[in-house]
This record gives structure tokens, sequence and C-alpha cells, in this order.
């Protein structure tokens, strides 16, 4: 190997002397032909740079390609980093939008959103008197009504959230704003944005009732949660079950049944026997849902020094105080049914109420009112059988 080495470099021609190229004489037999001192000192100072650069070009190959091995190895890990960064990825996109969508989900409440829609809807139903009632023209006001008390509806629980963020760590930490997954700011915008795009939609519908309807909403909601001077009325028990009752009650059924009887039907308000029933009952449901909602959370009341019954009476009084309550409404609702004109009136809304009251009972003999997971099941259980008497209002006749 070394004489291979050494004899490719035997007859060199060049030599580089202080940046400058002169041409050699040939070597002969190892010797050097007779010449100048400087010459010679040249000729010295060219083999001994030879050599050094034939033992750094031809060290061993693992020292060799060390350098190259590693940059080369350190370049593809930054390609690859580049890549990674810079690339798009469909999974980790959709799992993102999926992730924002199910915060929002949470965010609006769906249990809230379910009532409102089903309550409009059937209230509505109400002011049909006619099978020729059901045109585009009935379909097109209920669309507009439920999109704009929809969106109020957002606006009122989201801001509840943004000032219930410490209580809600404690009493429902999978809320998105308790949980970190919105920002305030993020709350803030959807709830800003929601309370105007309701506004808006009422203005361009321009029914005046459904446009009191928003406006009470608003106030009502904003003063139960807002916690300046005079308002945060959720702080009073009292106060607090009555904003609820004169939304889900009152405005929801006078309102939006006037909505269409006087904007959609062009017809003189008529308050007929199955309006004041709906607005009857659903006051007794209102306070029961008012009372409810209060007692899984407890804990966090207590800590931030809300008075509710709850925290007032106890858990347990509370609970049975919603089932008689509730109770009382469906035997009303069995009177007045039985009471109807139409036989399959009677029939439906007697049986109806019936299985209703039923259910209701056995479910609430059932439940350990010392488990807060069993509590809050039975309060969306009461919100099962509010869309369940709004599916039968409509046959009260």
């Amino acid at each position: 190997m070394e004489s291979l080495i050494l004899g490719s470099f035997h007859n060199p021609s060049l030599i580089l002397t202080g940046g400058n190229y002169r041409r050699s004489k040939t070597v002969k037999s190892g010797t050097f032909p007779s010449c100048s001192s400087l010459d010679i000192l040249e000729r010295c100072y060219s083999s001994k740079f030879q050599c050094h650069h034939v033992k750094h070009h031809f060290r061993s190959p693992e020292k060799r390609f060390q350098g190259k091995r590693t940059f080369s190895v350190n370049a593809s890990s930054g390609r690859s980093l580049e890549s990674e960064s810079g690339a798009f990825d469909p999974n980790s996109t959709w799992k993102s939008v999926k992730n924002a969508l199910g915060a929002f989900y949470r965010f609006s409440r769906p249990h809230t959103i379910i009532g409102t829609a089903l309550s409009i809807v059937s209230v509505s139903l109400l002011a049909v008197e006619k099978i020729s009632d059901l045109s585009p023209i009935f379909f097109t006001g209920v669309l507009e009504a439920v999109a704009a008390a929809l969106m109020m509806n957002i606006y009122i629980v989201g801001l509840n959230q943004l000032y219930d963020v410490d209580i809600d760590k404690v009493n429902k930490p999978y809320l998105p704003l308790a949980s970190g997954e919105f920002s305030i700011a993020t709350g803030s915008m959807l709830v800003i944005s929601f309370s105007i795009l309701s506004f808006l939609l009422g203005w361009f519908v321009g029914s005046w009732p459904l446009i009191v309807a928003l406006s009470i909403s608003f106030f009502l909601g904003t003063a139960y949660s807002v916690n300046l001077p005079l308002l945060r009325w959720k702080r009073f028990a009292l106060i607090a079950a009555m904003c609820i009752l004169a939304v889900r009650a009152v405005i929801v059924q006078l309102a939006f049944y006037l909505h269409m009887q006087i904007h959609v039907f062009r017809r003189p308000p008529v308050f007929s026997r199955a309006l004041i029933f709906a607005t009857a009952f659903m006051s007794f449901f209102s306070v029961v849902i008012a009372l409810f909602k209060d007692i899984p959370d407890i804990d966090g009341d207590k800590i931030f020094g809300i008075q509710s019954f709850t925290v007032r009476l106890g858990q347990k009084r509370v609970f049975w105080i919603c089932i008689s309550l509730l109770e009382i409404a469906y035997g009303v609702a069995i009177l007045v049914g039985g009471a109807s004109l139409f036989d399959w009136s009677k029939y439906i809304t007697v049986l109806g109420h019936s299985i209703l009251a039923f259910v209701l009972w056995n479910r609430a003999k059932s439940v350990d009112l010392k488990s807060k997971a069993e509590i809050t099941s039975c309060y969306m259980f009461i919100w099962k059988l509010f869309y369940a008497e709004y599916l039968l209002i409509p046959f009260v006749r």
C-alpha cells in the first residue's frame, strides 16, 4: 500500500511555493541534479508539503469520512425536521378541527340548545289552525325564530361561563373555559359575536315579538351572570329562579307564539287554551330546572358564596321539592287533557303525562343523593322530560 501511494507521486510536475507555480526538473535515481541552493530549498519544501498532503489525504477510511458522514446525517436530519414542520398533516389538522368543534359543542351547552329549539317549534305549532298553515311561510318563520334564539342562547350560556370560570373548575371542569381548551379571549369573542348576530337577524326579520324576546333574554341573561354592582342575580336564589322562569316559561311561550301569529300569519293575537296551559306548565318546569341545576353544584357554590336553595336547604330537601313540583304539574296536565273536547287530544295527553309521571317517580327513587354523578344524570333526565313535554303540548286542544 505504501509503495502504491508514494509511487503515484514520484514525478510531480508542479510545485506550490508562496502562491507561485514553478516547473521542476526531472529527478532520476533518487538524486537531485546540481542546482542552486534556492532550488534545493524549494524542492525540500515541496517534498515536505507533498508528504503532509499524502498523509492527510490517505488517512484511514473511518477517519477520512467521519466528518462527511456526520455532516450528511445532520443535513438529513435538518431536512427531515424542516419537512415535518412545514408539511401538511391531514390527520393532525382533522384532529385539531374535531377537538375545536367538540369544545364549542360543550361551550354551547347542547341540552339548552335542544330545549330552546324544541320549545320554539312546539309553541309555533300552537298557532297552526289548519293544515294549509303548514306552508313555506310557516317554516321560514320558525327557522328565523329558532336561529335568532339559538344565537342568543349561546350568548347567555357563554357569558355565564366567562364569569364562572373558577366555579366551573370545581363544578364543571369539562367545560372548555374551565379546562383551558378555550381562552378567555376566545370565549369573549364567541359571546360578543353571537349576541350581535342574534340582534342583526332579529332586525333583518323585522318581527317586533322576536326583537322583544331577544332583548328581554339578553337583559336577563346579562343580569344573571355579569359581576357588576346590582347585577349577578344568580347569587340570589329566588331572583335566579325568576330569571329562568321568565325566559323559559313566559318569553318563549308568548313571544314566539306572537311572532308566528302576528308576524308570520298576520292574524290578531288569540290566547288559546293550549297556550295558557303551556305557559303555566312550563312555569312549574322552569322552577324545577332552576332549583335542580344547583343540586350537583353545591361544592363550588359554597366555596364562592352562591346562596342557592341547595346551599341553604340541603340537597335532599331540594331534590324532593323538585320531584314533587313536577308530579303536581303532571297531575294538572292529566286533568286538563281529560277535559278536552277532542278524543284524540284526551287520549294522547292523559296517557303521555301519566307515563312521564310514573317514569319520573321510579327514576327519583333510585337516585343516590350522595353521588354527584347520579344527581347530574338525573338532572339531564329532567331535561329529557322537558323535551318530551314540548312534544305533547301541540296535542293539548
